[in-house]
């Protein structure tokens, strides 16, 4: 570590504990933020973490959607995102008013809203999902016609397990449909023995290849209880750190080195620092918005 690194660090640790605060990071995070983590996991992990926080500051290091979602469960405190830039570009596919007209023109239908979404798509739907609770929420559901947004991949995935009509949105994760079946192959076939691990984002085909089909924390649980040597790992890369640091004894391998989402890497040791010491960006939502987002959070919660 260097000097400067180390100097950054204490007083981030100093802030932190001036300010009362938490660091709840995502597994795609950078090493170094992953090293500086009170718990790290994926957006449902974090989502629960923030929900039973004594701290009274929250420094969400992830992506704008994740630190709203802190700012719902939690509005007696407040919620940092070191860097406002730092988004994501599937929830951005998606806006209310886009959302209110598809529930027009399908009247009786339950709406499903992953969890990466705008604050105001999460107050328009009826119930919340994550990557790793999806197919269990769908299935429970007593309904006829679900519109699920925005994740079209998640969400024919989601349709293929449970056998439900589901109106599809658009979107998708730039990050995740940078993960191509050859290279995929191409790894299977330099590693035969390999296991292979995607997340549910990935596109059909790229789906189709794999052992398993899981979020980031079913992965983390994967590689600690397989007896698997060698995994390809078909998600952000930046999940390679932690699965290699709690995993030392296995080879774990990117499925794509293009899978890289440069706005998980926009938060650093000193934007962190930065935001501790001026209390920014402060991540706030409308209390109306917040109450009926909440109701869709609290559902998938209650759902397990």
């Amino acid at each position: 570590m260097e000097n400067s690194d180390a100097v950054i660090l204490e007083k981030i640790q100093s802030l932190k504990k001036r300010r009362n605060a938490i660091f709840l990071v995502h597994n795609y995070q950078l090493g170094e933020i992953q090293d500086i983590a009170d718990f790290i996991g994926d957006s449902l992990e974090l989502s629960q973490k923030a929900a039973k926080t004594d701290a009274e500051v929250i420094v969400f290091c992830g992506v704008h959607f994740m630190a709203e979602t802190a700012a719902i469960l939690c509005p007696d405190k407040t919620v940092l995102l070191p860097d406002r830039h730092a988004g994501c570009p599937m929830a951005d596919m998606i806006t209310a008013e886009r959302l209110r007209e598809k529930k027009k023109e399908h009247p009786g239908a339950t709406v499903v809203c992953y969890v990466n979404t705008p604050a105001s798509v999460k107050a328009e739907s009826d119930i919340c999902c994550t990557s790793a609770n999806a197919v269990r929420i769908v299935e429970k559901l007593d309904a006829e016609e679900i519109i699920f947004v925005p994740d079209q991949y998640l969400g024919s995935y989601v349709a293929s397990k449970t056998g439900k009509k589901m109106i599809l949105w658009p979107g998708y994760c730039p990050t995740h449909t940078r993960i191509q079946t050859e290279a995929v192959l191409r790894q299977k076939a330099e590693h035969p023995q390999a296991k292979v691990i995607v997340h549910p984002e990935c596109r059909p085909e790229v789906t189709a290849l794999a052992d398993e089909v899981l979020s980031t924390g079913g992965m983390i649980r994967f590689a600690r209880e397989s007896e698997a040597e060698e995994i390809i790992v078909g998600t952000e890369i930046g999940i390679l750190y932690r699965l290699r640091k709690e995993n030392p004894g296995k080879k774990f391998l990117a499925a794509s080195e293009q899978a890289v989402c440069p706005r998980m890497k926009l938060i650093t040791l000193e934007t962190v620092l930065w935001s501790l010491e001026n209390m920014s960006h402060q991540v706030k939502v409308p209390e109306r918005t917040r109450l009926r987002a909440k109701a869709a959070v609290d559902k998938m919660l209650e759902a397990g």
